[in-house]
């Protein structure tokens, strides 16, 4: 028997949640054991996964189902509203975000508005596993620096905040360049000038940050990544490279991109290039690797990142599983069972667990609240 996971004496947990106009619920409240793990079970559709995207997004200000967080407010209404009650260290934490049908979001801290991401991944640390997950490993880019980036906002204050000052330097160099309309006027360059140096600043600092966090974690994943597959896999290593979305000196590279940033209206290099080439066994994993070598790298890439943020922080962040062993044969869904350190635990599953995986709480989740 396999137990999924139990909770320390110290820590993160949440308690209680409630939803309101949060895409089929019109209201929801779910009241959390006090077990390790509790599994929500149901059929498809009947809301389980909009639980689990409740609490992360409260974490990260991000859906983990959709890069539109706008889709999380209920048709037909104007707002969503998340509450969560949770405790941390033994002192409690009460965060509430309204989601606004326009993409608006405000988040309450305790009552304080939060102000940075940071603020809100210390109030709500989670770690996400779904089926998507595979694009981590199949996706763009961009999902393998936001994978890299949530790890940096739990680990590092002051990486966290070069992430929001290069994404706050982005936005207004994109403004800038679409306002341009192709023209690059004296003023436009003087102020691409300060946008630019700024951008060097919080971008080397970032990208600096996350090539630490890789060579890092590298180890974690590597050791979990062979314990999924098993014993004796042939071509089981796994190498992560990173790549910096520019060649030489930044300042030099955004000089030289200028021209064609100012005609594309777009930031052309920069860290929100960066890239995490991923191989397994010496091929790309990307276009080379099977799709059952795919799926357990991204879980040991999610694993390996969860037990660092664990080691360092002192305790787990909350884990949120969704439907992930529906996606495993009995002996990977076993292995992952056991690659999970201690820490709360959230579950999805529409059938039976695999046999020989032990939980805390079922709760069936078609209890929990009223839906559209």
């Amino acid at each position: 028997m396999v137990t999924v996971t139990s909770v320390p004496d110290a820590g993160m947990r949440l308690h209680h949640l409630e939803l309101r106009d949060v895409r089929l619920f019109v209201e929801a409240v779910l009241d959390v054991p006090a077990g390790g793990t509790t599994v929500l079970s149901g059929p498809n559709g009947s809301g389980k996964t909009t639980l689990l995207e409740a609490v992360a997004f409260l974490g990260s200000q991000r859906s983990f189902r959709t890069t539109v967080r706008e889709a999380m407010v209920r048709n037909g209404t104007e707002r969503a509203i998340l509450r969560a009650e949770l405790e941390h260290e033994q002192r409690p934490l009460r965060v509430e975000c309204e989601l606004l049908a326009g993409g608006a979001a405000r988040t309450l801290v305790n009552h304080r508005a939060a102000r940075r991401r940071g603020e809100l991944a210390e109030a709500v640390p989670v770690t996400a596993f779904s089926p998507d997950d595979l694009g981590l490993v199949q996706g763009p880019p961009l999902r393998r620096r936001e994978l890299l980036d949530a790890a940096l906002r739990l680990l590092d204050h002051r990486a966290a905040a070069h992430l929001d000052a290069m994404d706050r330097v982005l936005r207004q160099r994109g403004a800038l360049l679409r306002q341009a309309g192709a023209r690059l006027s004296g003023e436009v360059a003087s102020t691409l000038d300060v946008w630019d140096g700024r951008l060097v600043a919080s971008g080397q600092a970032v990208s600096g940050a996350r090539r630490e966090l890789l060579a890092d974690v590298q180890p974690a994943v590597e050791a979990a990544y062979e314990q999924l597959v098993g014993p004796g896999a042939a071509g089981a290593g796994v190498t992560m490279t990173y790549v910096p979305g520019w060649e030489g000196e930044l300042a030099d590279a955004l000089a030289a991109s200028r021209p064609d940033d100012v005609r594309r209206a777009v930031s052309t290099v920069g860290p929100h290039r960066d890239e995490l080439a991923l191989g397994i066994g010496g091929r790309d994993a990307r276009v080379r690797a099977s799709q059952g070598e795919q799926r357990c790298l991204a879980l040991a890439l999610r694993l390996g990142l969860h037990h660092l943020v664990t080691e360092r922080r002192g305790d787990a962040p909350l884990l949120l599983l969704d439907d992930v062993f529906s996606e495993l044969d009995p002996d990977r869904s076993r292995a992952l069972a056991r690659l999970l350190p201690p820490g709360q635990a959230l579950l999805t599953t529409a059938a039976p667990l695999p046999e020989g995986i032990e939980v805390d709480t079922v709760v069936d989740v078609r209890t929990v609240g009223r839906r559209a």
